[in-house]
């Protein structure tokens, strides 16, 4: 699909299909997420996936919305402390890498025709606990991976002169 068309026809999916996806799929969509730049190309993220069949129950924990385990796959992005890129005035960057990493993954998503919703309202503890993360390891966001059972309602955006600044303040 060409990019402003995907950019523009990409929603917040919030019920998917019982409906597998296939392999293939899956691994372009990985692909893509593992393309994101990073800060100082520290690559500090890493994305889990899990599969949802026997696990529903469990990973509400971490989100619980019945949608959030209808898919096939639940992706989590997170950002290991000790390897993400550190600013001079401290500020780390395994926050953003994560979120740009999330960003090609649901593109990536919606050009497979494929539905996604980003789930950053997710209990950290449960996550960690359900997922077995290491100490240093910090989940930043969630989505669902699978056919979307919905639609695309309007986006609502405020206008473009009220979000961008030039130049200055």
């Amino acid at each position: 699909m060409e990019l402003d068309r995907l950019i523009r026809e990409r929603y917040s999916v919030r019920a998917y299909l019982d409906k597998p996806v296939e392999k293939e799929k899956l691994n372009r969509v990985l692909e893509a997420a593992i393309l994101a730049p990073t800060a100082a190309n520290r690559q500090a993220f890493r994305i889990l996936v899990v599969s949802t069949a026997a696990r529903r129950d469990e990973l509400k924990r971490i989100y619980p919305k019945d949608w959030f385990t209808q898919a096939p796959y639940i992706m989590c992005v997170c950002f290991l402390s000790r390897e993400c890129w550190t600013r001079k005035d401290g500020k780390t960057f395994g926050d953003v890498d994560a979120a740009i990493v999330m960003d090609h993954l649901i593109l990536a998503a919606a050009n497979e025709g494929l539905g996604t919703c980003w789930v950053a309202a997710f209990d950290p503890k449960a996550a960690r606990e359900v997922l077995k993360l290491p100490g240093d390891v910090e989940p930043v966001v969630f989505t669902p991976l699978g056919y979307p059972a919905d639609k695309a309602g309007p986006k609502k955006r405020k206008p473009l002169d009220e979000l961008v600044k030039y130049e200055t303040w």
